[in-house]
């Protein structure tokens, strides 16, 4: 089964992964020994990785060593992108037509003048 960048970045757990693995070559057990679940699900989330290209793997002796391919996260980049562009659009006009239509302030009164006046009236 094929799988696709979004489906491998969905799930947090491989999304550690590759953000482990982004810094430095890590064997099966190092990635393994930093999480709370069995080897062999780690497993799988690497299996996963690797079909999707996020992961190289790398056999070194008896040593498998996953390195993360973070050119294949440039399909996430430019789906991301064109959104983050509608968006920006949207808020600027939204900013915009706020500022046009931003009723004027009127100064507050203080409070000491208000009772100055209300004095003076009960005074009369």
């Amino acid at each position: 089964m094929r799988r696709d960048v979004f489906q491998a970045i969905a799930d947090p757990t491989r999304r550690e992964i590759i953000n482990m693995t982004s810094r430095q070559s890590l064997n099966l057990n190092a990635v393994a020994e930093k999480f709370h679940i069995s080897r062999p699900a780690i497993s799988k989330h690497i299996k996963i990785l690797a079909e999707c290209g996020l992961i190289v793997i790398k056999q070194t002796g008896r040593e498998r060593y996953c390195k993360a391919n973070l050119q294949s996260l440039h399909e996430v980049s430019q789906w991301v992108e064109q959104y983050k562009t509608f968006w920006t659009k949207k808020l600027d006009a939204l900013e915009n037509f706020l500022e046009k239509d931003k009723p004027v302030k009127k100064k507050p009164v203080q409070k000491k003048k208000a009772a100055k006046a209300a004095k003076k009236i009960k005074r009369k």
